[in-house]
């Protein structure tokens, strides 16, 4: 019975590799691969050449070798601050146990690591932040947008403080939001930093507008045939817009948040270095007053992490337009 599950399910395993070899065809991975990696080969020697060129108040520009020096430095740091970590609290629990096998009565305590933060822990922070700047952002701007987008009435009375707001620069924005919070956050045992609230609510102000605007201009402009339908078939105002305006409007709605993540990565970044808040920010800024010979390629270091982070929250929003959009076939780029 199994050589005959096996004889049946032999062709569909040969049709299955076809497609597979079909899609990893050298002439097409040549055509998909060669043009990006020509690309990155060019800018690699052009950053050389133009580094070598180059002499700073701290030494020579750094350039791509340079640069990979630093990664590995940083990643050595990273692999000692975790030794580190793992033996105070091997140290912590010994003293502990000692003190309770003399003692069982006796009161121990716990403390946490309080080590110099790494590159990647700068990294996480950053990212922590971002994401929470984000959907404090977007849980008031997707749901005014759709609003702004059914009532013409509403839209032309929210316009106008959109307008106003739209351009701050988040270097505005980020003293009045420190000193807000130092006024109201008052609490003895707060479950956030007031540097974490800083960073995020002032994240939160600035992509806030893209999505706002995109969501709005989706939902206007959704195609009347849809509208009408829905008015025929009675759609109660709830579900018009789960089943209407929301499908409708998806790709600019993504187009919104696709622009305020990028929008609030890049705030992020000026924030933390202006008021040295722990992240990204502060790593350049502290790179750059510790002026030494290593300092440069570190700095180019974070630059280009901040880049890829970017390009990688950019693909993740892309793939989840994807997952939610309800045209399948549609290209997204």
């Amino acid at each position: 019975m199994a050589e005959s599950v096996v004889a049946e399910a032999q062709p569909v395993m040969d049709q299955r590799f076809e497609q597979i070899m079909e899609r990893i065809n050298p002439q097409r991975l040549l055509k998909v691969v060669l043009p990006p990696l020509l690309g990155i080969i060019v800018f690699l020697g052009v950053w050389q050449a133009a580094a070598e060129r180059i002499d700073t108040s701290l030494g020579q520009f750094p350039g791509p070798v340079q640069v990979w020096e630093q990664v590995e430095n940083l990643a050595g740091e990273h692999v000692r601050a975790r030794e580190k970590e793992a033996a105070f609290y091997e140290r912590q629990e010994a003293r502990n146990a000692k003190k309770l096998a003399a003692n069982p009565d006796a009161e121990v305590k716990w403390r946490d690591y309080t080590g110099k933060p790494v590159f990647l822990d700068q990294i996480w922070t950053s990212l922590v932040t971002v994401a929470a700047g984000f959907v404090l952002a977007n849980l008031v701007a997707i749901p005014l947008g759709i609003v702004c987008g059914l009532s013409s009435g509403i839209y032309k009375a929210v316009n106008p403080i959109i307008q106003v707001f739209k351009p701050v620069s988040p270097l505005a924005w980020l003293p009045l939001v420190t000193m807000v919070v130092s006024a109201t956050y008052t609490s003895e045992d707060p479950m956030f930093d007031k540097s974490f609230l800083n960073s995020a609510i002032t994240v939160a102000l600035c992509c806030l507008w893209p999505t706002l605007i995109n969501t709005t201009v989706g939902v206007a402009g959704i195609d009347r045939d849809l509208v009408n339908a829905s008015r025929v078939m009675s759609l109660s105002p709830t579900l018009h817009v789960r089943k209407i305006v929301l499908p409708a409007s998806m790709p600019m709605i993504f187009t919104g948040l696709r622009l305020s993540l990028a929008t609030g990565w890049m705030v992020l970044i000026a924030a933390e270095m202006l008021a040295q808040n722990p992240g990204l920010g502060k790593f350049v800024w502290d790179e750059f007053q510790n002026g030494s010979s290593d300092s440069l390629g570190r700095i180019m270091v974070a630059v280009l992490a901040i880049g890829f982070i970017g390009f990688a929250l950019d693909r993740t929003m892309l793939a989840l337009q994807g997952r939610f959009n309800w045209d399948k076939q549609a290209v997204l780029r």
